[in-house]
């Protein structure tokens, strides 16, 4: 199979692809962060009509999430969901949009699936939601307990977001567990 991962610079999903035997290409505007031939550093929106077969995209989220509506608001921010709708729209017969819990300022459409890290063997909580064309519903490879830490001012954080990096590269990379769910389940 033929797979498109748009707007991934880690690697993770083009790489568990590849490795069932597909032919995985992933496309950012950023370097990837495992060397690989097979990945397209250019405007994703340049590449949706090469014959792809399945495509997984990671739209940009910072102005789309729910929980930066609020700034959105107070910073009088216009929010382009053109790159979002060109994925999900794209002439490709099977694709999947990930992305966290969208803001009604946005209007995207409903998404049909949401999925935890927990549910595929992390230690990790972030809803994120899947808009799914042609394929079902992700269903949980290993749902693991989740484990919480405590701050000294009280606010209560689960272990695995607690020590990650507070960056938004960090945490927009794909759980492994998910990327393998999903080249099992998809592939």
């Amino acid at each position: 199979m033929k797979v498109l991962i748009a707007c991934e610079m880690s690697g993770i999903i083009r790489e568990a692809f590849a490795k069932r035997g597909h032919e995985a290409w992933s496309c950012d505007l950023m370097d990837t962060e495992i060397p690989s031939k097979y990945h397209i550093k250019d405007d994703v929106m340049n590449h949706l009509n090469q014959g792809w077969d399945l495509m997984i995209g990671h739209p940009v989220c910072t102005f789309i999430c729910r929980n930066r509506a609020r700034l959105n608001k107070i910073e009088n921010k216009k929010i382009d969901i053109s790159l979002f709708m060109g994925l999900l729209n794209a002439d490709i017969p099977r694709i999947c949009i990930e992305n966290p819990v969208p803001s009604k300022q946005a209007k995207l459409p409903k998404y049909n699936q949401i999925i935890q890290p927990y549910h595929h063997g992390h230690d990790h909580s972030k809803k994120t939601c899947l808009w799914l064309k042609n394929l079902p519903e992700l269903k949980p490879t290993k749902i693991v307990e989740l484990s919480y830490i405590t701050t000294k001012n009280g606010h209560r954080y689960t272990k695995g977001w607690y020590y990650t990096p507070r960056n938004s590269i960090a945490r927009s990379r794909t759980f492994q567990g998910i990327a393998d769910a999903m080249a099992d389940q998809w592939g």
